[in-house]
């Protein structure tokens, strides 16, 4: 019941030259690389401090012309650990794997050639290889990380590319290669940077495999990163002694870290997740799926400000960036997966301004970005979900007051109206043109904000500031409500001059349903589950605008447009589901919404089949190019993790160290057992009945 490389691993995609493919990503847990579209090529080569943006290297040509013009389809497969390309042209077979190196700023790809024929043959394979390495000394505050030109130098086997203060090292495990620089002038950087110079061009390495029929060859390619010269060729040459190696190491690496995943007192994370055992393939996949998508993004590479950091993207885009609204989505994954960092973020935010940006840099520690509305709510859930699980209630003695002050922070924001004004469109669903001001879903977190600072000041002996809250609360529930449209399912969001702007959204079906379902009448809860049903749920993902809203047209993001849907809003509309009445609605949509979890992590957004075909069943991740600019991998994976232990399991631990269990996973499996969940000091199972027992000791 503990995943391996293999258990997660995605299902091969099959595609052409620029098909709508988003091109996976690897990561080592210290860098990052995009995985290109060809057989070789890579990307992104992202190894912090060094960056590179989302420069090109290691094109391939075979028999000298450039590999995707043969027009032939390619394959892609990946795990966790690798990524494995394959593809035939006229004679040959061509076989790689990819790997972000354990322990080391590095690439290596391991290429296998197939001669398929009866008769030697003579294959000559050139990689082009650039690089755009530099070091700032700066926060990465673009969505792209920072590029500078380079100079390239020619050595055996390799090409070195200097950047000033970045430096990559390229090159192959071959002797006799053949080196050669550009015989082109460099790329401007003005030329580069409009997409005018493409990738540029440093040299190219050929490497000449002579193969019997029916025989094979191999070589392999290493790309390394540093901030010296001498950094970057030291783990260079460590690599490429043994490429091989480093893929079985890759392997090794990556089940070793799902294993410490989910064992109490491993040494890779402050914390642990509990297994899952279920006779559901598909809530066990959701599950898994959820906890990969966010120790995914765990970065401890040098440098760090933070020690140890959770991006939020890869890897395209934000690199060294954790967004607040990302991180907590994955709140309750963070507060049991590596309470120890989640804590240290959280300060770390406590000690800035939230109200002035939406993330924080790894490499400075500083501010990335503008306001995002969401924060308070955020962090009011960040502490919330810390202190609970982890029973840290001494730390309410020292967030108390900024509990209470991200609770009530709404009052300031009130412009003429009972309710709070959250803003333009890039303080809240950025391509949603009608999502704004007065929404239904941050002001019903208000309400919900407000109860959890009443728990802490009770839990704190103040029993009057307590009960002011919940007063406050319940009068602020109507108000919410005001914004209903009647006899829709659906909310309006109120404009400064008290027009009311309907909106068919699923932000605030999500989160009026999870935060206030109690306070909603049952027919509007009704209502709501059948506008969700009738207009945003698709039989494997779901729309995040209706289509029937008359802002669908704005725009084509489908991140929290028509045409799909943001990772952790299908996970957040089933609690929803759950928390208004309709269990058996979010437990029947698994079995379709698992077939996307076949694409590695979840993406920053997958589009639904009306948009475009699902790959295998999964409803398809969007691309990183314009017009849709969306992440191969998105952090708030682990929304998928809390619909599991809070809404299928109804674990929902309190501040006095008692569990709540109210759960309905016994629509989807009545023998599930949710084991080791941590509460406090003491580790429980769970059972689909309800049934809560303590764990023994060493068990």
């Amino acid at each position: 019941m503990i995943p391996t490389v293999d258990d997660l691993a995605a299902d091969p995609v099959t595609h052409h030259y620029d098909d709508m493919i988003a091109a996976p990503g690897l990561t080592n847990l210290l860098g990052t690389v995009l995985v290109g579209h060809d057989l070789t090529a890579i990307g992104a080569v992202t190894f912090p401090p060094v960056a590179q943006g989302r420069t090109t290297t290691a094109v391939l040509f075979v028999d000298g012309r450039v590999f995707e013009s043969y027009g032939v389809p390619v394959t892609h497969a990946w795990r966790p650990d690798r990524v494995v390309r394959s593809a035939e042209v006229p004679g040959l077979r061509i076989e790689t794997t990819t790997v972000c190196v354990p322990g080391e700023p590095a690439v290596a790809i391991d290429i296998t050639v197939h001669n398929t024929g009866a008769e030697p043959r003579a294959v000559p394979l050139t990689l082009a290889l650039n690089a755009r390495a530099t070091v700032t000394g700066e926060a990465w505050l673009e969505p792209e990380s920072p590029s500078a030109t380079n100079t390239a130098t020619a050595g055996p086997g390799r090409l070195t590319f200097d950047g000033g203060t970045g430096w990559s090292v390229q090159g192959v495990d071959a002797a006799d290669a053949a080196v050669h620089l550009a015989g082109v002038a460099p790329t401007p950087a003005e030329g580069f940077e409009a997409g005018i110079g493409g990738t540029g061009r440093g040299g190219e390495i050929t490497v000449a495999l002579d193969i019997a029929g029916g025989a094979s060859g191999r070589f392999g390619y290493v790309h390394a990163v540093d901030t010296s010269a001498g950094a970057a060729t030291a783990a260079y040459e460590r690599v490429v002694a043994d490429v091989p190696a480093a893929v079985r190491a890759a392997e090794e690496f990556w089940d070793h870290q799902l294993a410490a995943a989910f064992t109490p007192g491993n040494a890779e994370f402050s914390g642990h997740l509990p297994v899952l055992e279920t006779s559901s393939e598909a809530l066990r996949r959701l599950y898994w799926w959820g906890a990969l998508g966010v120790l995914w993004f765990r970065r401890d590479f040098p440098g760090n400000e933070l020690g140890r950091s959770y991006d939020t993207l890869m890897p395209n885009y934000w690199a060294t960036t954790t967004f607040i609204w990302d991180f907590s989505l994955s709140s309750l994954t963070h507060a049991l997966l590596d309470p120890e960092t989640m804590r240290r973020q959280i300060d770390h935010w406590i000690a800035s301004d939230t109200g002035t940006h939406f993330g924080t840099s790894s490499l400075t520690g500083g501010p990335v970005g503008r306001w995002y509305s969401v924060n308070d709510y955020a962090m009011t859930r960040l502490v919330s979900d810390y202190v609970r699980f982890t029973g840290d209630t001494d730390y309410l003695s020292e967030v108390g007051e900024h509990l209470r002050g991200w609770a009530t922070a709404w009052r300031d924001r009130r412009k003429g109206s009972a309710l709070a004004d959250y803003g333009e469109i890039d303080n809240l669903l950025e391509c949603v043109s009608s999502y704004t001001h007065e929404v239904a879903s941050l002001n019903a977190a208000n309400v919900w904000a407000m109860r959890v600072a009443a728990d802490a000041a009770d839990f704190a002996g103040d029993t009057a500031a307590a009960q002011a809250l919940r007063d406050e609360a319940a009068a602020l529930v109507p108000e919410v409500l005001a914004l209903y449209e009647p006899g829709s399912g659906f909310f309006a969001a109120r404009q400064p001059d008290g027009s009311r702007l309907p909106v068919r959204h699923c932000y605030d079906f999500a989160i009026v349903g999870s935060t206030i379902a109690a306070d909603v009448p049952a027919e509007i809860r009704s209502e709501m589950v059948e506008f969700f049903r009738r207009e945003l749920q698709t039989p494997n993902w779901m729309r995040a605008l209706s289509p029937w809203d008359p802002d669908a047209s704005y725009s084509v993001r489908p991140d929290h447009q028509w045409n799909g849907a943001y990772p952790a809003w299908p996970a957040d509309a089933a609690r929803a589901l759950v928390a208004l009445g309709a269990p058996d609605v979010a437990a029947g949509w698994i079995e379709g919404l698992v077939r996307s979890a076949n694409q590695g992590p979840p993406g920053q957004g997958h589009f639904v089949e009306e948009a475009q075909p699902a790959i295998d069943g999964g409803a398809r991740k969007a691309p990183p190019q314009l017009p849709y600019i969306l992440d191969w991998a998105c952090s708030s994976a682990g929304a998928w993790v809390t619909l599991v232990i809070e809404s299928f399991f109804g674990a929902r631990p309190r501040l006095d160290g008692t569990l709540s269990v109210d759960g309905c996973v016994r629509l989807v499996d009545p023998g599930a057992v949710l084991r080791n969940l941590r509460v406090g000091d003491r580790l429980v199972d769970i059972h689909a009945d309800g049934t809560v027992t303590a764990r023994a000791p060493g068990r």
